[in-house]
């Protein structure tokens, strides 16, 4: 997904948030609810890209699973891509 962003400087500012999730990302983003409970989601260029993560076991190993715009209600929302993924088995652990 990151790299179908065709603006290389929000490519470089959304791939500098995703490596400052080495450093305390339980501590990051928020805890997603219902479908996606499980998954952490951090904002990132300007709180209009979402960045949705999981953090696996005592030895903190991040997986991000969707970079995306939040568009509310629209079809191609990151979250609503996110809970496709899951219904489609791809995130899982």
């Amino acid at each position: 997904m990151l790299a179908c962003i065709a603006d290389r400087r929000v490519r470089a500012k959304l791939a500098a948030v995703i490596d400052r999730l080495t450093e305390e990302p339980e501590k990051q983003g928020k805890a997603l609810l219902g479908e996606l409970s499980g998954l952490r989601s951090i904002r990132a260029v300007g709180q209009r890209y979402r960045i949705v993560y999981r953090v696996r076991g005592s030895d903190i190993i991040v997986v991000v699973v969707a970079v995306g715009i939040r568009r509310d209600g629209g079809k191609d929302d990151i979250y609503n891509l996110a809970k496709k993924l899951f219904r489609l088995g791809l995130l899982g652990e």
